[in-house]
């Protein structure tokens, strides 16, 4: 029996464009224990760890006449050595050489007739360190299934742990008439999609505009509800395929100390760091800045839900927050945040939230990607850079007896979004990736040292 792709899924494969990569990817850097850690040792430990993600080894099956979603399908050729691949950096091997290194491999999309992932062992860091760089199709990891492989091959313990036996075998390869057969069925059992899909046939093109613009009409009626459109900034312009990649490193403790004193939350705290860096930026590109200024953040919440069946879903909430980067004292900014996000909490909204997932959860296909180019062609209005910030554990993790040092998110820009801002706690440290555009970020690595200084400059107010 073969599982379909979700209408939110789906919608991450439609959106995709040669400037949009839809995966998702991070950056981990790794001390490799007494025994070495190479790239042999990373295949087997994959290898191994690939039966608790059976998805990585299907790949995306279109339907004929895409009457509707794609399936997943078993690669009956899954090579293992396809999609963990190797790499190494000329001496002295430098942060900077991996940094343009994981922007190089980020920019290029994953091959859609394979499954939808990638991994990199990088040798040659400096004092001996390696990194490992993975993508991830979002259709992949924001599914039912929403386990990383990045996430499975980490241990509590530099000892791995015991997993069960690899017995897979892959299913035959459905063909097209069973494509179709499968297709009209699910159609048959529900009603409303074989609605839509009739109207796809027949080209309607005026009812599915109608239905698509009603739902971004909603859209965009959620977000001036709350908020004017956002501002004109550097942020947003057209951007192209290739990327550059940055990273800043600070320290856990810092954002407990700055909330301990000044109150909020450790969130808040980022925010208001990313606020600071974000002006400083500005400042040393000559824009103008002042008191009114300011940036539209958009704030991803992914929310669990029970789906139909009863079935794991997910819901995709997001605030939106003007970050204050027009005042110049440091604490005023965190106080500022702070009231905002407070508001968002206190009110419970989720800014277009439903209608987002109204919009991505059309059939068949043709829709889902005129809803997604929809999404993508507001960027511009909604929000100015993105900011995810996920909460890791506060402990040491390994890979095959190699302590994992850091890690750094990779998230995918939207169209007409300059840079785009992740960060992950981890072991007592926060770790910012910032994935930007190579024509419009040549200097994203002035931001980066700009959070690191405008964390500083919080932390300087701490008595």
């Amino acid at each position: 029996m073969t599982d379909r792709l979700s209408p939110m899924d789906v919608s991450f494969l439609y959106m995709e464009t040669p400037t949009t990569a839809m995966h998702v990817g991070g950056v981990a850097i790794f001390e490799p224990p007494s025994t070495g850690f190479d790239y042999d040792r990373l295949v087997e430990l994959i290898s191994e760890r690939i039966t608790l993600v059976p998805r990585y080894r299907q790949k995306v099956k279109l339907i004929p006449g895409r009457i509707a979603n794609p399936v997943w399908v078993d690669d009956e050729s899954f090579d293992v050595t396809y999609h963990v691949r190797r790499s190494a950096l000329p001496k002295p091997g430098t942060d900077a050489q991996l940094r343009d290194l994981v922007g190089r491999l980020q920019g290029r999309p994953l091959d859609r007739n394979r499954p939808l992932w990638e991994i990199y062992l990088v040798e040659g860091l400096e004092r001996g360190r390696v990194g490992i760089i993975t993508k991830t199709h979002h259709a992949m990891v924001d599914g039912i299934a929403a386990v990383d492989i990045g996430t499975v091959m980490l241990d509590l313990t530099p000892e791995p742990r015991e997993v069960p036996a690899d017995d897979w075998r892959p299913s035959r390869e459905p063909g097209r008439g069973a494509l179709v057969v499968g297709a009209v069925t699910d159609l048959v059992k529900r009603p409303t999609q074989a609605i839509d899909t009739t109207r796809a046939a027949i080209v309607d093109v005026r009812a599915t505009a109608g239905k698509v613009a009603g739902v971004a009409s909603g859209v965009l009626q959620s977000v001036v509800s709350m908020a004017k459109p956002a501002p004109s900034s550097p942020l947003n312009v057209r951007i192209g395929e290739h990327r550059r990649f940055a990273m800043a490193d600070t320290d856990l403790d810092d954002y407990k100390r700055i909330r301990k004193t000044h109150g909020g939350t450790i969130n808040d705290v980022v925010l208001a760091t990313v606020s600071g860096a974000l002006r400083s930026w500005l400042l040393t590109r000559g824009e103008s800045v002042n008191a009114a200024t300011t940036i539209r953040a958009m704030i991803p919440v992914s929310v669990r839900s029970e789906g139909q069946n009863g079935q794991p879903g997910n819901r995709v909430s997001s605030y939106f927050v003007d970050l204050p980067v027009g005042e110049g004292n440091p604490v005023m900014r965190l106080h500022q945040v702070s009231f905002a996000m407070r508001g968002h909490k206190e009110s419970g909204q989720s800014v277009g939230a439903d209608a987002l997932v109204q919009m991505s959860g059309f059939a068949p296909p043709t829709i889902h990607s005129l809803g997604a180019r929809v999404a993508s062609g507001m960027t511009r209005r909604l929000f100015n850079v993105v900011v995810t910030n996920v909460p890791g554990p506060q402990f040491p993790l390994y890979a095959a007896g190699a302590r994992m040092l850091a890690m750094y998110p990779v998230v995918p820009l939207a169209k007409g979004q300059a840079v785009s801002i992740g960060l992950n706690s981890y072991d007592g440290g926060v770790y910012y990736g910032l994935n930007a555009d190579r024509d419009a970020m040549p200097d994203i690595d002035v931001l980066a040292d700009l959070i690191e200084e405008s964390l500083a400059e919080l932390v300087g107010t701490v008595s």
